[in-house]
This record gives structure tokens, C-alpha cells and sequence, in this order.
């Protein structure tokens, strides 16, 4: 029996929730901090997981992303904090990061990612399909849950 995309997004949604409720009590600086030893922070893991999300479902499936840019960019793989996140933006970033869910649903009912390109990411799973994609989420999501609770102890 094969995990559907729409289970996976459950377990997202289910992950995501949890690492809102574990940062809330955080602060901007702590949001921002980032420890010796470390190259990223709190909220750049969390901006991270919707960047990985738009790039690995739309742009290898050659469609636009459904954030901007810049906050592809800001926060895609190999990038790091390059200024302090605003309360604002922080917001943005909690709000998007459960919000992305509703079009990537919509997107997958429809048939959008017929054009997904075969890769293989760093970790060495192969993607032939957005359905392979989705079901990577979790996995690429749990880890950066580890960074922010461990980033968490050191804020």
C-alpha cells in the first residue's frame, strides 16, 4: 500500500502545527539567534521547510513558485540568514507556513505537476514523480524540527 500525497500533507500539517506551538513563546532575538557553532537560525529553518516545499514540488515540476523570489532565494537550500527577520515577517513565515498547504492540495487534485522532472536529491532518494516529492516532505521536515529543538535550548 503506497502513502497518497494527501496523507503526507496531513503529517506536514500534523509537524508544522507541533513546531508553531514549540516556538511560540520565543522571542524575535531568539527567533533570530543564531548560536556559535551554527550557520542558521530558528526562523530560517521554518522559512526553510516552505522554500524546500515550493521548490521541490513547483519548481521541478518547471511552475512558478507560490511564494516570491526573494523569500525562495532568502530561504532555499545553501542559502543562510543573511539580516534579522522582522515581527513581521516572522508572522509571514507562521502564517505561510501552515497556508502552503491549501494550494499545494489544490494543485495536486488538479493534475498541475504533470511535467515533474526526475532528480535525485543530496540525501540520495530519487524523485520521479510530485508524488514522490510530497512524500519526502516529512522526512526533509523532521530534520530541520531537530535543528529548531536543538537551536532552541541554545536561545
Amino acid at each position: 500500500m503506497s502513502i497518497t500525497p494527501f496523507t503526507q500533507i496531513n503529517t506536514l500539517k500534523i509537524t508544522r502545527t507541533f513546531c508553531l506551538n514549540i516556538i511560540k513563546d520565543l522571542t524575535v532575538d531568539q527567533l533570530n539567534k543564531v548560536p556559535a557553532g551554527y550557520n542558521n537560525n530558528i526562523i530560517w529553518n521554518i522559512a526553510h521547510m516552505i522554500a524546500a516545499q515550493e521548490g521541490v514540488c513547483y519548481l521541478r515540476a518547471g511552475k512558478s513558485t507560490n511564494i516570491s523570489e526573494a523569500f525562495y532565494n532568502s530561504y532555499k537550500p545553501g542559502s543562510k540568514p543573511e539580516a534579522e527577520v522582522t515581527a513581521g515577517d516572522i508572522d509571514t513565515i507562521k502564517s505561510l507556513l501552515l497556508g502552503s498547504f491549501d494550494q499545494l492540495e489544490k494543485d495536486l487534485q488538479t493534475n498541475h505537476f504533470e511535467n515533474y522532472m526526475p532528480w535525485a536529491t543530496r540525501y540520495g532518494v530519487e524523485m520521479k514523480s510530485i508524488h514522490d516529492a510530497v512524500n519526502f516532505l516529512p522526512f526533509h521536515d523532521g530534520m530541520h524540527m531537530g535543528y529548531i529543538m536543538a537551536l532552541k535550548r541554545l536561545v
